[in-house]
């Protein structure tokens, strides 16, 4: 036998070898996988029931429960949820309870420091004892029915798929018992991603003695409400009076503070633990969401309709979790018959419609956090001319493959010292002895009305119940946190809107509106009051126009009840209105192709500025032509708009780039959303603003159109590099893509077969940051999406059946189930599902029965 084919024949039994291999170790990837599916036909006995529920899904998994009970109901609410995304469910407990480093080792730690700080799951356990009975009873079912599914299940592998890969590295880790408490919890996570305010707080401070007044007052300005109607229009609805009126709109800023070493130290470390907390439903620009609705006058069908999607962060798997929850006989003691989508670990629907009222929510982000510097003298604090003691505690943050830490919690009258939860970078580069922070001349605050226990829980089941307008004000008012534009329709023909929530009434610093800057803590002139009584929230039931639309813009033009004074510029808003009010009735599909709009509110403005700058470039104005016949379209796919687009977002990215980033802190640089749309539209009109010079250019003061110009030609250069030289062959789509990242297994320090298993994507996706179609992008981080609609829904309270609905990913949180990704192709393509409610129509759609029966004692 030759060499060659002594060779050839060992590598073809290694080859072989190689491939058995493969074959086995994909047999037993899959086998693992495939372990946690739950079962969805025949018959299951369920610990606690105490009669029959059937759990009817659909060809996409999507459960509608029956059952005799509330009991009964929450329990199999629970037990299904578990059955589809019990991991999501255990890992957002860990991170609420500041617990997550016993899930995923050191990793977990800073963010288990912040939370624990903040004291998250203390706040929720006060809120159990608050709560209405019939609350606490459901709550108490729902937890039942998790635990009755942990108990069938026994080991975490046989739970889902993560916990096997998790086990190579963290083999002690036990699944707990779920409780209570680990549901209440979850609303903090909700609340904190969409608190209003914070980032902006902290950024002017940052830039106080940095820019200039004026140039301050050019990155926030006020909200052009001549241009973009605000929700409530003066007839709409007027305030009554009183307790909450304070100034709306910023004038001469004014210090909070010092400008000392370290109050700056103490806001960078505030700002540090901020961003510690790990993305839990969405954050950044891209955050807000649309919702409108109009009347039967206004419709094809002659009854409301309702249309709401959510713009919150992408994740595998989604935000959102589909499903129905049906007493057999409506009653007093059973009466839910409600469908939409809920959070899995909460108990009702978050987001729906029961068999008369339908709504949704948008963030309605008033200002409801406030940071207040503090003068700190050893274990002590100033206040009101008195030093007084730091009231203090000790947590101790368990670590899965490492010894446990313990930090010590202190905290003021205002509240936790959110700057001593993780370690100063600048002081530590100075060599600064911090340990204990009794050292410190400064710390920083956190007042957070989440942080204060309330009953939102109550408000929640109560929108679900709710059968008209008075019930579901009636409900609205327990919202408390995070406060949210809620639209409203019904089936007798009624639209409506309420602003709900708990806004904290306290005066500004100087002449600043309350929350602009840090507040002195050491001064009680500026600590919380109450809050704007819920009477005197802006509200309106059938508005003479039979129409409102809210999409984060301001709710009223009045300065009475203070709500905070940064809204989202009002692009998104008023081109819905726009789109609606261009028909003379609207039908259910013009609500869903509203939703899928990708028009550029910002173009027609730059545009004409971009043209309009002298270059003498033909490589770069072969480029720029581009832009001379484009309609303001980011559309997916290839063509003159997406090629358009590409250039258009590729030059506002380095319009924000050169613009901001050299004045801004590195921490806390231009994200490039709406309020950057509005501040560049004032400083087109004013081209020798302070803005426009580039402070790395020794030696030249730069203008408007210099800085036009370059970003011109550093867009030209970029997208050369990246996508060719040919203008007419680039498309938006090619950088703008969206990815669904699993939150524990999805990141880059994990194994590719790993992620590849467990990510999904990326998708070429059309819209854009601040767009209807809102398909959200970081200026800071490149075109990848960040954010983006988490559903879609269209309501018609004429044929609830005839109502559409899609979710971001799929039902299943498994990822070797059908259902795990089989929803996005179709949010992708903006297209969406039938949803049916009714009991025939969801026997209709049913492709799997499960019986839920009383376990045997």
């Amino acid at each position: 036998m030759t060499l060659v084919r002594k060779v050839r024949r060992s590598l073809y039994v290694t080859l072989a070898l190689v491939v058995v291999l493969v074959v086995v170790l994909a047999g037993v990837v899959i086998g693992q996988g495939r372990r946690p599916l739950p079962q969805t036909d025949g018959t299951l006995e369920v610990r606690g029931l105490t009669g029959e529920v059937e759990v009817l899904r659909d060809d996409r998994g999507v459960p509608h429960i029956y059952a005799d009970t509330m009991g009964d109901l929450m329990r199999a609410q629970g037990y299904v949820q578990a059955q589809d995304r019990f991991f999501e469910m255990d890992t957002r407990r860990h991170i609420t309870a500041g617990r997550l480093a016993e899930l995923v080792g050191e990793p977990g730690v800073e963010t288990d420091r912040v939370i624990r700080t903040m004291g998250w799951r203390r706040v929720a356990e006060q809120e159990l004892p608050m709560l209405k009975p019939e609350t606490r009873r459901a709550i108490a079912a729902y937890t039942d029915g998790v635990n009755a599914w942990i108990e069938d299940k026994g080991s975490p592998s046989s739970m889902a798929f993560e916990y096997t890969v998790l086990s190579l590295s963290l083999p002690e880790y036990r699944v707990e018992p779920w409780t209570s408490v680990d549901s209440l919890a979850w609303l903090k996570a909700m609340a904190w991603d969409l608190r209003g305010n914070y980032t902006g707080e902290l950024t002017r401070a940052a830039l106080q003695g940095r820019v200039s007044d004026s140039m301050l007052a050019e990155l926030y300005p006020t909200y052009p409400a001549s241009e973009h109607a605000p929700i409530l229009s003066g007839k709409d609805w007027r305030p009554s009076g009183a307790k909450g009126a304070q100034p709306a709109s910023p004038s001469a800023p004014a210090h909070s503070a010092p400008a000392h070493p370290g109050a700056t130290t103490a806001l960078l470390e505030t700002a540090a633990a901020v961003d510690a907390v790990p993305t839990l439903i969405g954050r950044g620009d891209g955050i807000g969401s649309n919702s409108w609705v109009v009347s039967g006058e206004r419709s094809t069908t002659g009854s409301p309709l309702l249309a709401n999607d959510p713009h919150l962060g992408v994740s595998m798997p989604g935000i959102w979790y589909q499903m129905g929850l049906h007493c057999r006989e409506v009653t007093q003691a059973c009466p839910l018959d409600v469908s939409g989508y809920t959070f899995a670990g909460v108990p009702g629907v978050i987001i729906g419609h029961n068999r008369d009222i339908a709504w949704g929510f948008t963030n309605l982000a008033p200002d409801v956090t406030d940071f207040y510097l503090e003068q700190i003298t050893g274990d002590e604090y100033l206040r009101d001319g008195r030093l007084r003691p730091l009231e203090t505690r000790t947590e101790t943050i368990r670590v899965a493959g490492g010894p446990s830490q313990h930090i010590t919690v202190r905290s003021t009258g205002h509240g936790p010292l959110l700057s001593d939860a993780i370690p100063s970078v600048a002081a530590a580069g100075d060599e600064v002895e911090v340990e204990g922070r009794a050292t410190s001349d400064y710390a920083v605050s956190f007042a957070w009305t989440a942080l204060r226990p309330s009953t939102t829980a109550d408000a929640l089941l109560g929108l679900n119940t709710a059968s008209d307008w008075d019930e579901f004000r009636a409900a609205a008012q327990d919202f408390a946190v995070p406060s949210q534009n809620l639209v409203y329709a019904d089936t007798a023909g009624h639209i409506g809107y309420q602003a709900p929530g708990q806004v904290p009434i306290r005066k500004g610093v100087g002449n600043q509106p309350p929350g602009y800057v840090p507040a002195p803590g050491w001064d009680s002139d500026y600590d919380w009051t109450g809050y704007v009584p819920f009477d005197e929230m802006p509200s309106v039931l059938d508005p003479p126009e039979g129409l409102v639309v809210t999409a984060n813009q301001q709710v009223t033009v009045s300065t009475t009840p203070f709500l905070t004074t940064e809204w989202d510029s009002g692009y998104r808003s008023q081109r819905i209105r726009d789109l609606l009010e261009g028909d003379d009735k609207v039908s259910p599909d013009k609500m869903a192709r509203v939703q899928l709009d990708t028009d550029n509110g910002l173009a027609p403005v730059l545009v004409e500025q971009l043209l309009a700058v002298e270059l003498d470039d033909p490589f770069t104005e072969d480029s720029r032509g581009l832009l001379r016949a484009w309609d303001g379209r980011q559309p997916a796919g290839d063509g003159e708009d997406a090629a358009a687009a590409m250039y258009f977002n590729a030059v506002w990215q380095r319009i924000v780039m050169l613009t901001f980033n050299d004045d801004l802190p590195a921490d806390l640089q231009a994200g490039g959303g709406s309020q950057y749309w509005q501040a560049v539209t004032t400083l087109l009109e004013r081209p020798r603003s302070g803005w426009w010079d580039d402070r790395t250019t020794a030696g030249v003061v730069e203008g408007r159109d210099e800085i036009l110009r370059r970003a011109l030609v550093d867009a030209r250069l970029d997208l050369t590099r990246q996508l060719g030289k040919d203008p007419a062959t680039w498309q938006w789509d090619q950088l703008h893509r969206v990815t669904f990242r699993h939150q524990v297994l999805g990141g880059d320090g994990i194994p590719a077969p790993v992620r590849w298993l467990v990510n999904s994507g990326p998708y070429p996706v059309g819209g854009g940051s601040s767009t209807v179609d809102a398909t959200s992008w970081d200026a800071s981080q490149g075109f990848a999406v960040t954010a983006a609609p988490s559903m879609r829904m269209v309501v018609d309270l004429g044929d609830l059946d005839a109502s559409r609905w899609v979710n971001q990913t799929g039902a299943s949180g498994h990822p070797f189930s059908d259902h795990y990704d089989d929803q996005i192709d179709a949010w992708v393509a903006g297209r969406t599902h039938p949803w049916p409610s009714s009991e025939d129509a969801v026997r209709e759609s049913t492709q799997d029965t499960l019986v839920l029966t009383p376990a045997v004692k």
